[in-house]
Parts: C-alpha cells; sequence; structure tokens
C-alpha cells in the first residue's frame, strides 16, 4: 500500500503548481518534496507531473484525474480529523452565520439562545445581507449556514427546513386615516404614495410576481433595502410601507402604524435555511442545524 503521506505531498504540490512553496506549507525540504513525488510516480508507474516554466503542472490525463481522487479523499480525511477535534473539544470552534439582520432579530434570537446556552465555547460569527448575498456566501464557503427566502431557486446550496413565516403587509400612519378599517382593491393603492423593498431583493421580486399574476401594478414612489427605512419613513406621515407584519409589531401595538386591509392579500413568505451542497461539516455547525430543525410550523 501507497504511503498516504505521498498522496499529501503530491494534493499540496498540485495546489501550489509549485515545489517551492509545498516546501513551505508542508514545512519539509524541497529535496523531500522532488524524492517523494517521485516514489509516487515510481509506485504507481506513471508520471503526473510536468515541468514548465510556471512551475509544476499536472499530466492530462493522469495527473488530473489522480489529484481530483486525491483531493476528495483529503478532504474528506481532513473534515473526519476536524469532526473529532470538534467533538473532543466538546463544540468548540465556530459558526458563521448569513442572515439579515431582521431574521436574526424575529427568528434566530431563541434558536442562537439555545446553541449558546448547550456549547458555550462555540464563537458565533454574524454576516448581514439579502437572501441573494446569504446564499452567495454559503456558497463561496464565507458562511456555513445561510437564511434565505423561500422558495430557494440558486444551485450549489441545499435547503434544510424553514425557520418562521414572514406576512407582509401595507401599513400607514394615521395620516392616512381613510384607509383605515375598511376593505381595500389592492390596486387602489396606486392613488397613494408607496414605499416598498428595492428590486434587487427577492422579497420584492416575489411581491411584483404576486402582482403580476394578479394584473396589478403599484409603481413606489420610494425604494429602499432597509425595512428599518421603510418603517421610520411610514411612521412620519410619508407614505404607505409594505413591509413584514412580523419587523413592525412595536409600531403596530404602540398605534404608530396601522395595517392595512386590502384585496388581495400579499402571500405568506418563509425564512429558509441553506447550506453549501458541496461541503461536509464540522460538529459545531451540525449541532447548530440540528437546534434549528426544532422549529415548529405556526401561522
Amino acid at each position: 500500500m501507497i504511503n498516504l503521506e505521498l498522496f499529501r505531498v503530491f494534493y499540496t504540490v498540485a495546489k501550489c503548481k509549485s515545489i517551492t512553496k509545498a516546501a513551505e506549507e508542508l514545512f519539509i525540504s524541497q529535496p523531500a518534496v522532488s524524492q517523494a513525488i517521485k516514489s509516487l510516480e515510481n509506485q504507481i508507474g506513471g508520471k503526473l507531473f510536468n515541468r514548465v516554466s510556471r512551475g509544476m503542472e499536472l499530466t492530462e490525463p493522469g495527473g488530473k484525474e489522480m489529484f481530483e481522487k486525491v483531493k476528495e479523499a483529503i478532504e474528506l480525511l481532513d473534515s473526519a480529523e476536524k469532526n473529532f477535534s470538534d467533538m473532543k473539544e466538546v463544540a468548540s470552534g465556530s459558526v458563521r452565520i448569513a442572515a439579515a439582520a431582521n431574521v436574526i432579530n424575529f427568528f434566530l434570537i431563541k434558536y442562537i439562545k439555545m446553541f449558546r446556552e448547550k456549547y458555550p465555547n462555540v464563537a458565533l460569527t454574524f454576516l448581514n445581507g439579502t437572501s441573494k448575498e446569504c446564499m452567495e456566501l454559503v456558497k463561496e464557503d464565507k458562511a456555513d449556514v445561510g437564511f434565505a427566502n423561500l422558495p430557494i431557486t440558486s444551485g450549489g446550496v441545499t435547503f434544510t427546513g424553514q425557520t418562521g413565516k414572514v406576512h407582509d403587509v401595507f401599513v400607514a400612519s394615521d395620516k392616512f386615516s381613510e384607509l383605515f378599517d375598511k376593505e381595500i382593491n389592492l390596486g387602489y393603492l396606486s392613488n397613494y404614495p408607496l414605499m416598498m423593498l428595492d428590486s434587487s431583493t427577492m422579497t420584492r421580486n416575489n411581491i411584483d410576481e404576486f402582482l403580476s399574476d394578479h394584473n396589478i401594478k403599484l409603481s413606489p414612489d420610494m425604494e429602499f433595502g432597509s425595512v428599518e427605512i421603510l418603517t421610520s419613513l411610514a411612521v412620519n406621515g410619508l407614505g404607505i410601507a409594505c413591509v413584514p407584519k412580523e419587523y413592525v409589531l412595536d409600531e403596530i401595538e404602540s398605534g404608530k402604524l396601522k395595517v392595512l386591509s386590502v384585496t388581495p392579500s400579499l402571500p405568506t413568505r418563509a425564512i429558509g435555511v441553506v447550506i453549501n451542497k458541496q461541503k461536509t461539516y464540522g460538529f459545531a455547525v451540525n449541532e447548530f442545524l440540528k437546534i434549528l430543525n426544532t422549529y415548529e410550523e405556526t401561522d
């Protein structure tokens, strides 16, 4: 059987495309790297690299095919080692979470609290972003877990479940009290100053798609990427805002804003959990996902 360390040296040289850089990364001498590659080639009976002016280049098809297999094996071994280390440390390490600030505030707090109480040694890192941005962060391995509006349409990520429901509504201050306490045709709101999330967000795209399906056209006078800004402007009477009801409960309860009764009402949305489908996760991330899966669906 071939010594596994020879494969690790091969993998490092192929990744670095240089014997010098591989030696630095492996903390061994350049002659030792060269000898390891030569030994591996002798044992498998084929050439793996060509020396070129830029450094070391994998042969085709042999070297490149070998690299793909070795890469997969080493990543699995590294993952197994990390899993064992994590369990030995009782879930130390970190979990990188990509989510919009409102999702964290209104949906994730209880899960974060549960996880923190169970695993106080795990560092939690939060990355703020839109649904699209959160999915990209997960795909690029800059975040372990992401939260996005359903349905999930992006490749490279896997949907694992949902953590909460969102009800988009139109709210207004008493400046628009003539609209209170009566049923309003949704299209009628086009006669008023409307404020909505900007068209780069999945939320707005989903709303626009719903309106189009019902032959309703609403052209907002103001667009923002922040629910907080929309809420503040609505409270100050600058227009009617389309926001998730769950995010403005305090303003509704205090009477600063009132939910308008519109027909048809906007559909309920859900917040989904996504992970990188190409990645094997460590103990801490898997435990965080288990806690998220305790979600109980309610209206």
